[in-house]
């Protein structure tokens, strides 16, 4: 997963300057190409407001996916609508036709990602499109990164976290190392869903959920499968130790690596009427 930040630093953010605007999908049937990098013919968009969930900040984001993969979130809204969770806020999937988005990302490129608020305080009645261009969640984490807010912290973000995990095609499901660390420390009987949750940077008021490639695609390849075991130990402790390691000299500056190319194929996918 420490790639995905990798590419941020290559250069991301020059391709998603430098890409045109592509606002409709790639016609022809569903193809994902890619490992991180990468593109989708085919996507379909998520509604902007279906049981149980709504898109927001419509103006920044993009929500087209993959059909399963939509199929997937349509029933994570479901599911947490049955478990009495408020309609969850949506935030970025993926463009038209993947391929880089605003907002630095260095993954979402592909139809198989998407990134849900963890706001489940209080009811969020369906809104107007305009008035859901604002809406920020509000972090989980500590200002010292070090733990949640327990002002904040509720078992409903539990329910919802393992929610996500129970989808089919899940692969894991990012979240801030604080969060990971509170579920380590409180989840009792059932952790069997806890390897799957995974810490990254950011993520303190979203989850990143991330899917395997679906069946029928054999240009589109998987992460490395996150470890077997709850992940509760030393790989998550080095999130709170980084905290404490000193800066290291300035190293001086030198011209940076060129970005990453996409997959050759995605550039017909782009191009297509």
């Amino acid at each position: 997963m420490r790639q995905w930040r990798g590419l941020a630093a290559l250069g991301l953010l020059a391709q998603v300057a430098a890409a045109p605007v592509v606002t409709t999908p790639a016609p022809g049937p569903v193809r994902v190409i890619g490992s991180g990098l990468g593109c989708i013919a085919g996507a379909v968009r998520l509604p902007d407001a279906a049981p149980g969930l709504q898109t927001v900040r419509l103006g920044k984001s993009t929500f087209w996916g993959h059909p399963e993969v939509l199929a997937n979130i349509l029933l994570l809204g479901q599911r947490a609508k049955a478990a009495g969770l408020p309609d969850l806020y949506m935030g970025d999937l993926s463009g038209p036709r993947g391929g880089p988005i605003p907002g630095g990302h260095a993954s979402h490129q592909r139809g198989l990602d998407a990134d849900v608020y963890l706001d489940v305080v209080a009811p969020h009645p369906v809104l107007p499109l305009a008035q859901r261009e604002n809406i920020e969640p509000p972090s989980l984490v500590r200002r010292d990164g070090r733990g949640i807010e327990p002002t904040r912290w509720r078992p409903e973000h539990v329910v919802l976290l393992k929610l996500a995990t129970q989808l089919p095609l899940v692969d894991r499901v990012l979240v801030n190392a604080a969060i990971k660390k509170q579920l380590c420390d409180t989840v009792t009987g059932d952790r069997s869903w806890l390897h799957l949750v995974r810490p990254w940077y950011g993520h303190a008021s979203h989850m990143h959920i991330s899917f395997r490639c679906p069946a029928g695609q054999p240009e589109c390849k998987n992460l490395p499968p996150p470890p077997a075991d709850e992940d509760c130990g030393a790989n998550l402790q080095w999130w709170f130790t980084r905290l404490d390691a000193k800066p290291g000299p300035t190293k001086p500056e030198s011209k940076p690596p060129p970005p990453p190319k996409p997959p050759a194929a995605c550039a017909a996918i782009m191009a297509a009427p």
